[in-house]
Formats: C-alpha cells, structure tokens, sequence
C-alpha cells in the first residue's frame, strides 16, 4: 500500500514538474517584437581565464595508456598557443591526469608523460619554456566519478592551468 501511493506520488512530482509555463526571456525591440537574450559568451571577458577555459579549451584527452597528444588534441593545443602569444602574461601548469585503473606509482609516472607531451607542443609551438610548468596528479583527482569507458575517457587528460 505504501508502495503504491509512494508511486503515485512520484508521478504526480514529475508530471508536475515537466509542466511548463511561458517565460519571457528576451526584451522587447522599439516595434514591440522580441529580440533573444544575450548570448553569456558574450559576458565572458577577453583575455581571462574564463575565456581561455570555456572558449579555446583548456584540455586535451589521451587514449588508454598513452602519453602521445592525438590530432584533436592538436587542434585544442594550436588554439591555445593562439591566445597565449595574445596574452603572454598568464604563467602556465599542465596537469598530467589518468583513469583509476593501474596503480598510483604507474599513473604519477603516466600523468607526468602527458603533462610533458602537452608541455612540449606549447614549447614546441613558441611558448616560452620559462612559462610552462608540469605536474602530474595521476589517477588522485579524476574529472568524473565512475567506473566505466566514458568516465575514464574524461580522465585521461592534460590540463593547461593559468595564472598570472
């Protein structure tokens, strides 16, 4: 009994929620017709750090038990040594990480490999060696909790850090 009406409830939750009303999001032009909000790409300030994360991409993913930048990884590096010639006063760390599997001395050692292939694209590309730094964390802070091929695909990764 108690099942059932915790069952109806938890529908009549849902249904409730899926109901959408009409919401006026956009402002009103001079002939009275709407005009679509402001786009938050638009908000976000050129030459911050927020730009260089969510605009040009501030990682690159490896395949399993490999340290070699793939060719999207490539396109992701190129754009980022674009806006760090831009703005040269951003001091770098790449962050080698790994999935869960292996062991923790086996990752630190692969997650370096990473940082350092990352590195050396930047280096190799114009960026100043006295700007990057390395560092690996191994499998210590994965990006996604889980136990599974798409969570270990996200945490197989080198993260470009900025600072000034």
């Amino acid at each position: 009994m108690k099942l059932r009406f915790l069952s109806i409830f938890a529908a009549a939750a849902m249904l409730a929620a899926c109901e959408s009303g009409t919401t006026d999001t956009g402002a009103k032009g001079a002939a009275g017709q709407m005009t679509p909000p402001s786009s938050s790409a638009s908000s976000i300030a050129a030459g911050s750090i927020e730009e260089f994360n969510s605009v040009v991409g501030d990682r690159v993913f490896f395949d399993y038990n490999k340290a070699n930048v793939r060719a999207d990884g490539k396109a992701t590096l190129d754009k980022q040594v674009a806006w760090l010639k831009k703005y040269p006063a951003y001091a770098i760390t790449v962050e080698g990480h790994c999935d869960e599997r292996g062991t923790r001395e086996y990752n630190l050692a692969l997650g370096e490999r990473r940082a350092h292939a990352v590195a050396e694209y930047l280096k190799a590309a114009g960026i100043p060696a006295g700007r990057v730094k390395t560092i690996s964390y191994g499998k210590e802070r994965p990006a996604v909790v889980g136990s599974n091929e798409d969570a270990w695909a996200k945490n197989r990764r080198g993260v470009t850090v900025l600072s000034k």
